[in-house]
């Protein structure tokens, strides 16, 4: 298992590569940091290229080879989110003020003071992880991209950021899709402004019901949602916004044209397992999409459209899985898209 925390020290002063090993041994050993050294600027590039989540840099100012202002420089240039801590003495001011200026994110003074440097560590760990947890929160709120300034898209845009919009990962989740049926020919039939209100209006209670339960919105599709569900429970907290979302917009009547009201209705489909988790999109136009992938999504959309209108559906392997918190009632064997065999399916009634 990796370490929590990752931090290369530069300085080509053997001893501090042993001294720092000494004094945090514990946290070593319990896996809460990792140490890597380098003995100038040059060795510290690689060792970063080798060591992409290093979280922050220790870099001693006067090495052979390449410095620690010219090592500043590079990092601040190449990697913008990654912290760097300067160690020098009192005397080397001038140096302190230049690195600074470079982006330098703190500095402590020689001979180290070993309580001083573990509160700069921990002070800058934190302020590192406070810029990666903006930075996930962007990729995983589509409407945000949706909306963001332009400056902020150059910054996405730099060599760090495309680093993090490659990091992708397996995890457990329940997907759930919604649909609203019948839309479509709302869509066909009414003015512009009148079927994108619409829409926008059972998008803001799908939306709440799903915030409430604690998923998030992966995406719009037409007049769908994907959303996702992690972390404990996921499966159970899914399943009562699916139920929450039937019965908000089963209790809504909308007047059309001709006199005609709208009584809207969803078909949700449901489906627990590993996903993969990542961005995708094209580099070249610099646009992502971050979002989930593989057989449990496909399934909870095919689901979804096997479903009625104010139906929830989910496969025996989720019905299994969600256990007696819910009510249930078996449908039967189905065929869905792309499976071979047929499912068993039931529908979630309360």
């Amino acid at each position: 298992m990796s370490a929590q925390y990752k931090i290369l020290v530069v300085d080509d002063e053997d001893d501090v590569a042993q001294l720092i090993r000494q004094k945090f041994r514990r946290q070593i050993r319990d896996g809460e940091f990792e140490f890597i050294f380098a003995q100038n600027g040059k060795e510290a590039l690689a060792r970063l290229q080798e060591n992409p989540d290093t979280e922050m840099v220790f870099s001693d100012i006067n090495m052979p080879e390449m410095d620690g202002l010219t090592l500043l420089e590079k990092i601040t240039e190449g990697s913008p989110l990654l912290k760097t801590v300067i160690i020098s003495a009192y005397s080397d001011m001038a140096n302190i003020r230049v690195a600074m200026n470079r982006g330098a994110f703190d500095f402590i003074c020689k001979p180290l003071d070993f309580q001083d440097l573990e509160q700069t560590m921990l002070k800058t760990l934190k302020a590192c992880r406070q810029i990666r947890d903006t930075i996930r929160a962007v990729q995983e709120n589509n409407i945000l991209k949706m909306y963001v300034d332009d400056s902020v898209l150059r910054f996405m845009c730099c060599k760090e950021y495309e680093s993090s919009l490659l990091v992708s990962e397996t995890l457990e989740a329940t997907i759930v899709f919604v649909d609203i049926n019948g839309f479509t020919s709302i869509s066909e039939r009414e003015t512009p402004d009148v079927v994108i209100n619409l829409l926008n209006k059972y998008f803001d209670i799908i939306v709440k019901a799903i915030i409430a339960e604690g998923g998030y919105v992966d995406k719009f599709m037409g007049d769908a949602v994907l959303a996702v569900f992690k972390n404990e429970q996921h499966l159970e907290r899914a399943i009562r916004a699916a139920l929450s979302v039937n019965e908000s917009i089963q209790s809504i009547e909308d007047p059309l044209s001709g006199a005609l009201t709208f009584y809207p209705k969803v078909s949700i489909g449901i489906n627990t397992g590993e996903v993969i988790s990542g961005n995708v999109g094209s580099a070249t136009l610099r646009r992502f999409d971050f979002t989930v992938i593989g057989d449990v999504v496909n399934t909870a959309q095919r689901l979804q459209s096997a479903a009625g209108p104010g139906c929830i559906l989910i496969n025996q392997d989720t019905f299994e899985k969600a256990g007696a918190s819910f009510k249930y009632q078996k449908i039967g064997e189905i065929s869905l898209k792309n499976k071979s065999n047929p499912v068993t399916v039931f529908e979630v009634v309360g």
